[in-house]
């Protein structure tokens, strides 16, 4: 061997057993902690301040939070009436008109059952306010709550907001732990964090994972209107919705609500909502019996490059103006179509979820500065924001549009994939609720057919349906491409 190379070898030897000394000086490759020099560690001492020698002192202040954590936790499970219409038994014998008569024949059948779901949710008051997911409750007749002592509990809703996926439930009881809850907008990527519910069965109450904050602000994922979530890879499955997502303090920062999955299982990619906007919305159902929003008046999109370039913008991130709604507080404090919204309050905006969430988020009658670029320079304009009006609220969709139709809809979740039997990798908005007189019902459409167009043209959102049937009226015919069972075709009817 030559001098150069026994060189690098001896340094190479030198340099592992620096390191290895290190190691051990640490005491993460020794159980011997004596060697250590600890701080006397109280048992009342909280297991979030507690001085970490080994990687046992770690594991124990991840049980010591579980435990902490864990009776606050509950489970939620609801119940449904469904009724369907079928035709009857002798629909297709010939012998029946001749004893009954044809009408009898084709009289149809209706037969209910009971549909049952599952979900979570956190204990948030000793007097028994609980927080969980709209999905998780939407629709129920019968709503109960397990505790982690075993006592089960008839809750009654409070509120629900779809917009931000969001419900609180009140179980007749006092003395009860709850969780505190910690400031969700001073969380960190990489973060640890842990995931508490009831995944896949009641069996499975109080499952802990751990895990780290993958990513913070996730929008535009089409779970709800105001999206601003909490990524993680700590495991969530289906029947973790509604339950804790929880920080090394023991504190509520997140309200675990769907994942992003090919095969309906944890896929490391969970989604919660940051606890200061749950908190925000179960104060405003409580104490308004609503919730309420700010309101600037504006539409808006994002910038993309063919647009800035066309626009003459420099840059891409922002909120752009499409229009400014009359007599509205934009109108007032002199917003124009084509200004574009790069920050509020001199928080930076990246794009228009994060402007529809913070204005949201802000109280009717509180004073905001905008930063508008117009023209190539940037300037302030002060706006006094209103209060988001009733005609914009529950998605934007006006009562008559809901009447015309005779159905409901809501986007595409793993939930109603799994619920109606749907491919996850489709896109459309799934019909969650029909009236059976309406024409639509009567032309073959079904609760649970997912819509994939109308009138030919490709539908992806709520958004994008209901501002599609809001340009029509009344004996208006309308296409809609469905998807049920695997199989696609057309239905057609007149609104009415």
């Amino acid at each position: 061997m030559d001098k150069r190379k026994q060189t690098t070898v001896w340094a190479w030897r030198v340099g592992f057993v620096v390191a290895l000394v290190g190691v051990f000086s640490l005491g993460l490759l020794t159980s011997d902690s004596t060697s250590v020099a600890q701080e006397p560690i109280s048992a009342d001492q909280p297991a979030q301040d507690r001085p970490l020698s080994t990687l046992r002192d770690l594991n124990q202040a991840f049980i010591d939070i579980a435990a902490q954590v864990k009776p606050t936790v509950v489970t939620v499970s609801t119940e449904r009436i469904l009724t369907a219409r079928q035709r009857g038994p002798f629909a297709n014998d010939p012998f029946f008109d001749f004893f009954f008569g044809p009408d009898q024949r084709r009289q149809p059948q209706e037969r209910q059952y009971r549909q049952e779901g599952l979900g979570s949710g956190v204990i948030v008051s000793n007097d028994g306010y609980i927080l969980t997911n709209n999905h998780v409750i939407a629709r129920a007749d019968s709503i109960f709550v397990g505790t982690a002592e075993g006592d089960r509990y008839t809750a009654e809703v409070i509120g629900a907001d779809p917009q931000t996926d969001v419900a609180v439930l009140k179980i007749d009881a006092t003395g009860l732990p709850y969780i505190e809850v910690g400031d969700s907008d001073s969380l960190m990527v990489g973060e640890m964090v842990m995931a508490i519910g009831s995944p896949m069965s009641e069996r499975l109450a109080a499952t802990v994972t751990q895990g780290i904050v993958s990513a913070k602000g996730r929008s535009n994922v089409g779970l709800a209107d105001y999206e601003d979530f909490i990524q993680t890879d700590a495991a969530i499955n289906p029947g973790n919705s509604g339950g804790p997502l929880v920080n090394l303090d023991g504190e509520l920062v997140g309200l675990n609500t769907a994942i992003a999955s090919r095969t309906g299982g944890f896929q490391g990619i969970g989604f919660a909502v940051p606890s200061n906007m749950a908190m925000r919305v179960m104060n405003s159902l409580i104490n308004e019996g609503r919730v309420v929003r700010g309101w600037l008046g504006v539409s808006i999109q994002d910038v993309n490059e063919s647009i800035a370039r066309a626009m003459g913008l420099d840059r891409t991130d922002g909120a752009l103006v499409g229009d400014v709604v009359e007599d509205s507080p934009a109108e007032e404090a002199g917003v124009l179509a084509g200004d574009l919204i790069v920050g509020v309050d001199g928080r930076k905006i990246d794009n228009t979820a994060e402007l529809r969430n913070q204005i949201a988020a802000t109280a009717p009658g509180s004073d905001v500065t905008l930063d508008i670029q117009r023209n190539g320079d940037v300037e302030q304009l002060e706006v006094t924001l209103g209060e988001l009006p009733s005609e914009y609220v529950e998605g934007g969709v006006p009562t008559d549009v809901e009447d015309m139709l005779g159905f409901t809809v809501e986007g595409m979740t793993d939930d109603l994939a799994r619920r109606y039997e749907l491919d996850r990798r489709l896109t459309g908005v799934v019909v969650t609720s029909i009236d059976p007189t309406s024409a639509a019902y009567t032309s073959g459409l079904r609760e649970g057919d997912l819509i994939r167009s109308v009138d030919r043209r490709r539908v992806q959102s709520t958004e994008e349906f209901y501002a599609m049937m809001s340009d029509k009226n009344e004996g208006d015919s309308v296409l809609l491409r469905v998807v049920r069972q695997g199989n696609a075709f057309f239905i057609a009817f007149a609104l009415r």
